[in-house]
């Protein structure tokens, strides 16, 4: 479903009436009833509104889906919307994920670059943290534009291209940004699978999880696990993951999750100990569910639970 409220806007700008827009540009009354109905336009028509009018598509009109909260989420990173769900969504979700792999930013000083793109007076901060929390920003945006679609490995490696753009690894000619490890790598002192797999595996994951007719909070937490274990990227993995795990979230029309810093270590049990007990990680991942839960509440979006 579409809202064509920004198209009214500028037809009021410009003293026409729709029926006077057909014949500008040649439009049929057909197309004018779609737009009365909220149906999807061509893409053809709408790149000759934009041009006729001067603006981008996204100032014609709005896609409205069921899930209030992606809903929201899009609306407010479009409009630019300071304080409110997507802003906190930013916040949070990229100091939590980003200071669990390692980085010295706090939450003040991921707030200030979010909302300022200024970092402060503070010394001694990496600039490649700089960096990745500003492309944690971008990646997000990603993961909101493309929440509907299913799941590919061009979205994976997509997110880790974003993420890791402009760092001091992707000036190494062997780190392979956007694309699959080429050198094995160990996590938690744990071998993960090797580089000649991984494409294989991930297509295999992709594929199980692809077969899925009805996906839950707990497909969603298996997938990070497998995800994880395979750890298909010479670094940043975790922040994949966790973005894969936020998009799917949002496909699903299911209440995300953000696992706090102060509960990494629950984290990393649960990721290691999956095969033996599988509770340990989801009672984790259901627990920052319930932190996110919370966000909702305060901004009275209605979810489904």
């Amino acid at each position: 479903m579409y809202s064509y409220v920004g198209l009214n806007n500028l037809l009021k700008a410009k003293n026409l009436k729709k029926s006077e827009l057909t014949k500008e540009l040649g439009i049929s009354s057909r197309t004018i009833a779609k737009i009365g109905k909220g149906e999807k336009l061509a893409d053809n028509v709408i790149l000759r509104l934009c041009e006729f009018f001067g603006c981008r598509k996204e100032d014609i009109f709005t896609e409205i889906c069921d899930n209030a909260l992606l809903q929201a989420l899009r609306e407010e990173k479009n409009a630019k919307i300071s304080g409110c769900i997507y802003h906190e969504t930013q916040v949070r979700l990229t100091y939590n994920s980003n200071r669990i792999e390692g980085s010295r930013l706090s939450e003040d000083q991921t707030r200030l670059i979010f909302e300022t793109n200024t970092i402060g007076a503070e010394e001694g901060v990496p600039v490649d943290d700089i960096i990745e929390t500003a492309n944690h920003f971008r990646a997000i945006d990603y993961v909101i534009d493309c929440a509907e679609k299913p799941l590919t490995e061009d979205i994976i490696k997509a997110l880790h291209k974003i993420l890791k753009n402009g760092t001091r690894d992707s000036y190494l000619s062997w780190f392979n940004v956007g694309e699959y490890k080429a050198r094995p790598n160990v996590v938690g002192g744990m071998e993960t699978t090797p580089p000649a797999r991984v494409t294989g595996e991930i297509k295999k994951l992709l594929e199980t999880y692809s077969a899925k007719s009805d996906v839950d909070i707990r497909d969603i937490i298996r997938f990070h696990h497998d995800f994880e274990k395979i750890h298909p990227f010479q670094d940043g993995n975790g922040r994949v993951g966790r973005l894969i795990a936020f998009k799917e979230c949002l496909r699903f029309n299911i209440v995300p999750f953000i696992i706090e810093d102060s509960k990494k270590m629950f984290y990393y049990r649960g990721l290691k100990e999956w095969i033996s007990e599988q509770g340990f990680l989801i009672e984790t991942c259901l627990d920052g569910q319930d932190t996110y839960r919370a966000l909702l509440r305060y901004f009275d979006i209605p979810f489904n639970d």
